[in-house]
């Protein structure tokens, strides 16, 4: 695809197969060409100068933040912070209003299936104030292995346009369905003594899409604050903050297309007037003598320093490629020398076309993995309650080996424990492998990484009793 320039690389002889969205995403020409257009016509540094190119520079770093605002759909400008990314926007939140605002015998609720990065600063906020964690439990019977029942036809899960049929919304589904949460007893995890729930949009092992819509209503009933990670949401799943009235969103730039190193806090403006500043130094600062300082007004409280310039406006341009892939079938900026025609045609609509596009390739990827013999695959078993991100075992193949295999043949795949150790932990395995889909995937992908699987299997698992040669199948398979 012309559009992400890395996809021409061949590996180890073989066309690049990308699979490890959730990990980072490729970059457009217009992200790439949005940073070395800042670097080589605009670079300078913002907020501080009346210079034509810092000018430029400011004004090119704050659209971004009107981008983002758009985005996202929050209600002002000033509730748009820019961090280093995800893990920094959730530190941010931890040490100002945690910090301020949790006490000992306070309770911080969690999943069982968060990032590290959602789970060890609570962690360590947790025992510096004697606060107590508690848990939202996953749903996680031992993973079923194949032959499974067959998934639904995609028009089945998805709904039929033809029929007059809506594909079916990603918020709120799954309840009580395997590598969903069991919020049965949200009720009683949700207690007076609750003062922060923060949980993942989406599981970046799981796949699955929580129902955080209810979540943060029980939330709020009892006054607690919630934190939504959408880590695994940018770019895949629609996002608009004021419907879902959460108190803070975070955001990574790297897996929404754009570039490493710039992340998004999103929050309600009346919380984040009243906390603390994060860093202090340049830039955050209104006044400053020797003995005291004030701060800066939202959102520069909160942005200390020098400010990742260029890569804030590689979001942005991340963001206009989204939108207008979500938004416009003939985009504006093709003149400008990005082609999105090559982009699949069911890409060239709206957020309803983009869904439903991931979502067919998912039920695709699922339909085919479970025709693998030895398969394990964790969470829901077809693409109703889930976003592209599939985690998996082969029977008697170690995840490192079988991820080692693939590469040979221009295949790229994430293994280990995708920094989920705790839901590894439930899952009962130490490792697996995991596929992650991203717009610019095809059926012909998935193909190529199913024969991978197939052939992974000839050579690192011996054949089964009553195999005659090997590679042959069998009635299971």
């Amino acid at each position: 695809m012309r559009n992400f320039p890395i996809l021409k690389r061949k590996i180890n002889g073989q066309r690049l197969v990308y699979l490890d969205n959730a990990s980072t995403t490729q970059k457009p020409e217009i992200v790439l060409g949005a940073m070395d257009n800042f670097y080589r016509n605009h670079n300078a540094n913002i907020h501080r100068g009346i210079h034509t190119l810092s000018q430029e520079a400011t004004e090119l770093y704050e659209g971004t933040r009107d981008k983002v605002q758009k985005f996202i759909n929050a209600k002002n400008r000033e509730e748009i912070i820019f961090t280093s990314g995800a893990t920094e926007a959730i530190n941010l939140v931890v040490w100002t209003w945690g910090h301020e605002n949790i006490h000992a015998g306070d309770e911080i609720l969690l999943s069982e299936a968060e990032h590290h990065s959602n789970l060890v600063p609570w962690q360590i906020l947790a025992k510096k104030k004697r606060a107590k964690l508690k848990f939202i439990p996953v749903i996680s019977p031992p993973p079923l292995s194949s032959p499974l029942k067959p998934t639904p036809k995609p028009s089945t899960l998805l709904g039929d346009p033809g029929k007059g049929e809506e594909p079916p919304s990603l918020e709120g589904r799954g309840k009580g369905r395997v590598g969903t949460l069991d919020l049965s007893k949200l009720d009683k995890l949700i207690t007076s003594r609750t003062k922060i729930v923060s949980t993942a949009h989406a599981s970046n092992v799981l796949g699955t899409v929580n129902p955080i819509e209810e979540i943060i209503r029980a939330a709020h009933k009892v006054g607690a604050m919630v934190l939504i990670d959408g880590a695994q949401a940018g770019g895949h799943i629609p996002i608009n903050v004021q419907k879902l009235n959460c108190d803070f969103y975070v955001l990574s730039g790297h897996k929404m297309y754009g570039p490493t190193g710039v992340g998004v806090l999103y929050g309600k403006k009346e919380l984040l007037s009243l906390m603390p500043p994060y860093q202090a130094g340049g830039h955050m600062i209104r006044k400053v003598e020797l003995e005291s300082s004030t701060w800066a007004d939202l959102p520069h409280r909160f942005e200390a320093g020098t400010a990742n310039i260029a890569e804030a406006i590689g979001l942005g341009a991340a963001i206009d490629f989204l939108t207008l892939i979500h938004n416009s079938p003939n985009p504006s900026y093709l003149k400008r020398g990005t082609n999105t025609r090559t982009l699949p045609l069911k890409l060239r609509g709206r957020w309803r076309g983009l869904l439903k596009y991931e979502s067919e390739l998912t039920a695709y990827a699922l339909k085919q993995m479970q025709k693998i013999r030895g398969i394990e695959i964790y969470g829901p078993q077809n693409n109703k309650d889930r976003i592209g991100v599939i985690s998996f075992n082969l029977k008697k193949i170690p995840p490192h080996d079988l991820a080692s295999i693939l590469d040979s043949r221009g295949i790229a795949i994430r293994t280990g424990h995708h920094c989920a150790m705790p839901l590894h932990d439930k899952l009962g395995i130490e490792s697996s492998a995991r596929i992650s889909l991203g717009i610019y995937n095809t059926k012909k992908n998935i193909d190529a990484f199913i024969n991978g699987l197939k052939y992974a299997q000839r050579i690192l698992s011996p054949p089964r009793e009553g195999e005659i040669k090997r590679g042959s199948r069998s009635k299971n398979t």
